[in-house]
């Protein structure tokens, strides 16, 4: 079982996270917009082109906000050549709400409030808050991660650049 921590407290996750050469791991989540409403969505709806999946804890909290808001940006640059997701257990109708708040277009939300699948596929699940562990991961078009980061410290930004250069590599 991996760890973290929060707020300098050591936290477990469930599982491992996947590294760089695994394939990509089932999931199952909720996706939200207004005009189609809540949808399941699965690793199977990940387009086929380089993918850039963040989990974090909650996008209405200050770490969170600045990471999706600066990958939002900086994902700007590559335009439609990648795919991008946040994931957190927040509700979808919250997600929406912040992302369209904030001007967040260039990153999909994606709710892992109803089961927790993400969390429990991807080893980012932390055991004592039921909340996502911040982790990025890159994964190229062929469906295996290329790139795994886990952020050792849950209130700290993630280190940006590696990430981007990871998915711009696959371009």
């Amino acid at each position: 079982m991996a760890t973290v921590t929060a707020r300098g407290n050591v936290v477990h996750l469930v599982g491992e996270p996947p590294q760089a050469g695994e394939p990509a791991r089932d999931f199952a989540v909720v996706s939200f917009t207004p005009e189609t409403g809540m949808a399941p969505f699965t690793l199977a709806d990940l387009p086929a082109k380089p993918r850039l999946i963040s989990s974090v804890p909650s996008l209405d909290t200050p770490t969170c906000s600045t990471e999706t808001k600066t990958l939002n940006a900086r994902l700007a640059e590559l335009g439609d050549s990648v795919a991008a997701y946040t994931v957190s257990v927040d509700l979808p109708f919250a997600q929406a709400r912040w992302c369209g708040l904030e001007g967040v277009d260039n990153m999909t939300a994606l709710s892992d409030y109803k089961s927790r699948s993400f969390g429990n596929a991807w080893g980012v699940l932390v055991q004592e808050t039921q909340l996502l562990a911040r982790c990025l991961f890159v994964v190229d078009a062929g469906g295996t991660v290329t790139y795994t980061q886990i952020v050792p410290e849950i209130t700290h930004e993630p280190e940006y650049d590696p990430v981007l250069d990871a998915l711009a590599a696959l371009l």
